[in-house]
């Protein structure tokens, strides 16, 4: 076996798949919330008005079904979160050498899943205190399988010699 050293080294990420990975998790993360819903007999809109409210305010709370300019900017906001988030985790993953391994890569995201729920939830929940609604055992499994994909989708992408 093989240990490998997880000690800072100067290397920055491979910032275009690192994109890719936060995006496309964040796909994952949509699908299982709505997995969720569907299971737990919950309203599907919910969770886009929660974060279209971001941008368009809360009123959006004050009543539910479809909307298109709700799910429009919902899925705005998500998917430049999911990047944005994608990117930060594979900022930390680089120089620490984290995706060394698949083991590591799935640790490290799962890590990163549970810090993400917990600012998310518990941090700006006191600035946007609707998503006090959302917390729970769902809300975090589905973010810990966002950083686990993210981290795994940027260790089977990553373009040997883009890091530097």
């Amino acid at each position: 076996m093989k240990l490998h050293s997880h000690r800072f080294i100067p290397r920055n990420a491979d910032w275009t798949v690192a994109a890719i990975a936060g995006f496309g998790a964040g796909g994952i993360l949509m699908l299982l919330e709505l997995a969720f819903c569907a299971v737990m007999d919950l309203d599907p809109w919910r969770m886009p008005r929660l974060i279209a409210a971001m941008i368009m305010g809360d009123a959006v709370l004050q009543v539910g079904g479809y909307s298109l300019a709700v799910l429009a900017s919902a899925l705005t906001v998500h998917y430049l979160l999911g990047t944005f988030f994608g990117l930060v985790l594979c900022a930390l993953i680089a120089p620490f050498q984290l995706d060394s391994s698949h083991g590591m890569a799935l640790l490290a995201g799962a890590v990163f899943g549970v810090a993400l729920y917990l600012f998310n939830f518990y941090v700006i929940a006191t600035v946007l205190p609707w998503f006090i609604e959302a917390r729970g055992w769902a809300t975090l499994l589905g973010h810990v399988v966002f950083g686990m994909a993210t981290a795994l989708i940027y260790r089977l992408l990553e373009r040997p010699g883009r890091s530097a």
